[in-house]
């Protein structure tokens, strides 16, 4: 196969995959990885050292560069402590008793040196957001537990990350070396590692800070100069690159009054690209005979990190803690591993096999068997156990409201007032100021980034509405959620009452969203209203005063919103609601401020038929 058509054929595959596992709601990685193993090995379709030849090191090289960078770019140490004691146990305690508990295993199960068995141990301590968030989704458990989960994933991605560069850097040093010589030099990576990282993101910092790269060129700068300074790093001390993106990342991070959001989401991108066809080329460089090899001693070490050193390190990382039996059983069993472990390992062994480490070939089929069976395992029982645990949440009915706006906020402050939960996202900061100010919870960002998908806090959201003027947007949005909800549960809502030809350009799928509050009720039209001084208002319904009276009375005064029964659930009017209202039901509403009179009117009638 050519290169071209090599480059093609990972390509048009790698999106397939990425596809496959949006559809099916899985992690990407097992696609990818499954995918790169039937068409390199299975097939011998795609052979990646006849491919690329040369290339291949450098390339695995410089995407793992990028993908450790983008990691480290989330790491804010004073926002460690900020998510419990657990959080901060489990990516510091825990990840101490996972590395050292597993290192071990490996040493005496299956032979290896001191220092792969280091080395293993270090990279299957991660598990990641790409694969935990998913999980989550699916599993739904208490709000403790999935922050816990959720949190953990985050901070030990770049956390495990730098611990793996650490241990490498020290296997390459002592290699051939005594122990003086092999601390000198390990001294000496991580003296330039620490130190031209530092420089370098605070080099950065004050660039994109004071603006000295045009807005169109910053995430293409950014990105020269990571490549760049890995490239200097490693030869100013060998093999000590990935030491300094990580440690450049974190500098960035932890600068303050520094807007990373658009470097975040560019990079993010970068990544998924990076990362999809890098697990498909590295997959399909898999001997299979490998994971023969591996034997019994495996299988055993497997169990054990699985059944064993996960609870050990969540019962201790537990000490001092208020979570309870079932709570901590739960943790123990969830924690598949991910990403940077597939990335780092497939680098890794491509490097100590050029240095002759003999038993390097084996590392990355051990480190994909712990991915495969942890995410497969966990992802079929995790559900089933927190059910039997009773540790699920119950059915989420709150709303996401994309769109912080002034008529978004008033709708959202009167879901609030009924104890339904809301959260507002939108790209304004100053509608985002102003929900802050009215202490309404709000995310702000493009609550379909990656970046969201990790920090927006969806607990007890089951439904979206689309309240925002942004035509663009607002589809993506729509059909962003789809995946996470049910098509029943997207709302959307028309800018203006004739679309015309931008109509005509929305998808079919997001045109059926298009129904909230009733026929003829438009973004505009609400907003018009809201700045007019129309009010949200509540309305009871009795045996003397029925849905049919409130509509006789108000007429097109008023805009029902929603409708609470007497099980305190919230129903959405739409152009084709089923339900009908009935007395002991709430109506809120959108009521103009002239209707003033005839709401007191209402409330006195209402609270006549109470007593």
């Amino acid at each position: 196969m050519s290169n071209m058509s090599a480059l093609a054929l990972i390509g048009v595959l790698s999106i397939m995959c990425q596809w496959s596992a949006w559809r099916l709601k899985i992690p990407a990685i097992l696609p990818l990885l499954l995918v790169g193993m039937v068409v390199g090995p299975g097939l011998g379709w795609l052979q990646p050292d006849a491919v690329f030849g040369d290339l291949l090191f450098p390339l695995v090289s410089l995407s793992v560069a990028i993908i450790l960078f983008e990691g480290s770019l989330t790491l804010k140490i004073e926002g460690i402590r900020g998510h419990g004691r657990m959080v901060t146990n489990l990516v510091s305690i825990g990840v101490l008793v996972t590395w050292l508990s597993i290192a071990m295993l490996a040493y005496f199960l299956m032979d290896f040196g001191w220092e792969l068995a280091a080395l293993f141990g270090a990279l299957v301590v991660v598990t990641g957001p790409t694969v935990i968030m998913p999980m989550i989704r699916s599993v739904r458990p208490k709000s403790n537990v999935a922050n816990i989960l959720r949190w953990e994933g985050i901070i030990i991605d770049p956390v495990g990350a730098l611990l793996a560069v650490l241990v490498y850097e020290f296997i390459i040093a002592s290699q051939g070396a005594g122990a003086v010589q092999a601390m000198e030099a390990f001294a000496i990576t991580i003296g330039v590692g620490f130190a031209l990282g530092y420089a370098a993101g605070k080099l950065l910092g004050v660039a994109l800070r004071k603006g000295w790269f045009p807005h169109y060129l910053k995430n293409v700068a950014t990105l020269a100069m990571v490549l760049g300074v890995f490239a200097l790093s490693n030869a100013v001390q060998h093999e000590s690159g990935l030491l300094t993106v990580t440690v450049m990342g974190m500098v960035m991070a932890n600068t303050r009054n520094l807007d990373l959001d658009d470097i975040l989401e560019f990079k993010e991108t970068l990544s998924v690209l990076l990362i999809s066809g890098l697990f498909i080329i590295l997959a399909a460089r898999l001997n299979m005979e490998a994971f023969s090899e591996l034997g019994m001693p495996a299988v055993i070490l497997l169990a054990v990190i699985i059944f064993a050193v996960r609870p050990l390190s969540v019962w201790i990382s537990a000490i001092g803690t208020q979570l309870n039996f079932k709570e901590k059983l739960l943790l123990s069993w969830i924690a598949p591993r991910g990403i940077v472990a597939a990335a780092v390992s497939a680098l890794f062994a491509l490097k100590l096999q050029q240095a002759g480490w003999a038993e390097a070939d084996l590392l990355v089929p051990l480190v994909f068997l712990v991915i495969l069976s942890t995410v497969v395992l966990q992802s079929l029982t995790a559900k089933p156990l927190a059910h039997a645990l009773k540790l699920r949440e119950p059915p989420a009915h709150g709303f996401l409201i994309f769109g912080a706006n002034m008529t978004a906020r008033r709708i959202a402050k009167a879901l609030k007032e009924h104890d339904v939960p809301v959260l507002l996202a939108d790209t304004n900061w100053e509608n985002i100021k102003q929900g802050r100010m009215e202490n309404l919870p709000v995310y702000f960002g493009n609550p379909t980034s990656d970046h969201a998908e990790n920090n927006m806090d969806l607990k007890g959201i089951g439904r979206v509405l689309i309240l925002s003027p942004y035509k663009q947007l607002n589809p993506v949005v729509a059909l962003h959620f789809i995946d996470w909800f049910s098509t029943d549960k997207i709302f959307g809502l028309p800018s203006n009452e004739h679309e015309g030809p931008a109509r005509n350009q929305l998808s079919e799928n997001y045109r059926e969203r298009l129904k909230l509050f009733g026929k003829g009720v438009t973004f505009s039209k609400l907003a018009s209203l809201t700045f007019q001084g129309a009010q949200m208002k509540t309305t009871n319904l009795t045996e003397n005063f029925s849905f049919v009276d409130y509509q006789e009375r108000y007429g097109n005064r008023a805009i029902p919103m929603f409708a609470m029964d007497e099980r305190k659930m919230f129903h959405v009017f739409t152009t084709d609601h089923t339900f009908e209202p009935k007395p002991g039901w709430q109506i809120i509403a959108l009521v103009t401020a002239e209707d003033s009179a005839a709401e007191q009117a209402v409330k006195q009638h209402s609270d006549k038929e109470e007593s």
